[in-house]
């Protein structure tokens, strides 16, 4: 058997691998958008064989373990041989969207928890079976998340789910059970058997191996969410937060205990409690009004000793999942000053101030209290934003642009290496 860790990561906008050797570092690292779109589950397999004939053979022949990452939240509709359904039957329905229709039926199914949402996995589950029936098409069908389903393509087995990539569909950590009546319905068959991140769950199948040009005995390992492959590819010490800043916000620490509480996500990742929240707001509101060249620019110009005296909530829209559930939270974009420069800081304040209000509220919750942050995502790469952020937050901040959720995954496929 090899000796290397392959991690994939289905981000949302493109696909990337990443190669490691044995206790981490970095060999090599490829990305490409998706052939054709983040819907299209046999873009996600054609991408992953364009990208695996771009890594040298002789380090493909060396792979010993894959682990996948994949947007939690995009749902697919498939026959229990991982065939996707005809048509429109065949696409995933993104993360991004919600299905208002079946939100009531959800919150009743689930009873508390992430899939009681519009915005969770089981209302897309519902909306999807919904659309099979409407279409005259029967089952047997299973409900697979985007980067199960790619795992069960590895293996040639499609009965599994990662926990983590699961919780928005109803799973519960605590219970190792599927919430409230959800079990129990008729279309229950369709639930994946759920499983532990970084658990090994067999190798590559033979055809597979060949399109991938990688060992047949190549173990292939249950992975986990983009955001908590990000945290993996740091690799936190204990005090450590990791921040997030791409179009949204994401908080993420280890805890000792499981923390549960209103937009406070808790994963297990790996054998450990990963807890935190995601914000609305982000960079991407930035984006709203400047391209990246201008953002850069208008940040040197920046100032952190020298506050903007404005007091902004750089929401996207009306609505706000963490620190504080509210879905009728306002943005506050206004007054905007005649200073371009200054109204990048004001934005570049009022995300920070959400960020430190989310490290309270987790520490209020009890997780650990921090002694430095990392940082990851493009919002990594902004100096003067560390400076502004290092200053609110009274901690440490350190820019870790370069670590990708693929290396993350690269690093658990190589942990199960390791294991005796």
């Amino acid at each position: 058997m090899g000796e290397l860790g392959l991690g994939i990561d289905l981000g949302s906008s493109g696909l990337r691998i990443a190669l490691v050797a044995p206790g981490g570092p970095r060999l090599v690292e490829e990305a490409s958008p998706y052939p054709s779109s983040l819907d299209d589950p046999w873009g996600w397999m054609s991408g992953l064989e364009a990208l695996c004939a771009r890594l040298p053979e002789e380090l493909r022949r060396r792979v010993g373990a894959i682990a996948i990452d994949g947007t939690s939240g995009t749902l697919l509709l498939c026959r229990p041989n991982g065939e996707p359904g005809p048509g429109p039957l065949g696409l995933a329905l993104p993360y991004h969207q919600a299905c208002g229709e079946q939100a009531a039926a959800a919150a009743a199914l689930a009873e508390h928890g992430p899939a009681c949402s519009a915005s969770g996995s089981l209302a897309r589950a519902l909306h999807l079976l919904a659309a099979a029936s409407q279409a005259a098409e029967s089952g047997p069908w299973l409900l697979r998340h985007q980067a199960d389903w790619l795992m069960g393509w590895l293996l040639g087995d499609w009965r599994w789910g990662e926990e983590g990539n699961n919780l928005r569909l109803g799973w519960n950590l605590q219970r190792q059970a599927w919430a409230g009546t959800i079990g129990e319905q008729p279309w229950a068959p369709a639930l994946p058997e759920v499983c532990r991140s970084g658990t090994v769950l067999g190798t590559l199948t033979a055809e597979v191996a060949a399109q991938l040009g990688l060992p047949s005995d190549a173990q292939v390992v249950a992975g986990s969410t983009d955001a908590n492959a990000g945290v993996l590819a740091a690799e936190p010490q204990s005090g450590d937060g990791i921040t997030v800043l791409g179009t949204t916000l994401v908080l993420k620490q280890f805890s000792p205990v499981p923390i549960e509480g209103a937009g406070i996500s808790c994963h297990r990742v790996n054998g450990r409690w990963l807890v935190g929240g995601a914000s609305n707001a982000g960079a991407g509101i930035l984006r709203r009004f400047f391209c990246d060249d201008q953002i850069a620019a208008l940040s040197r110009q920046i100032d952190p000793h020298q506050p903007s005296g404005l007091t902004l909530r750089p929401l996207p829209a009306r609505g706000e999942r963490f620190p504080v559930d509210d879905p009728e939270l306002e943005p506050i974009l206004e007054p905007r000053p005649i200073s371009d420069a200054r109204y990048v800081q004001a934005l570049l304040e009022g995300l920070t101030a959400i960020e430190r209000e989310g490290w309270q509220r987790l520490h209020q919750a009890g997780a650990p209290a921090l002694r430095r942050v990392i940082t990851l995502g493009g919002g990594a790469r902004n100096p003067q934003w560390r400076r502004l952020r290092q200053q609110l937050l009274g901690i440490p901040v350190l820019n870790r642009p370069g670590l990708s959720a693929a290396l993350g995954m690269a690093r658990l496929a190589a942990s199960s290496l390791l294991q005796p």
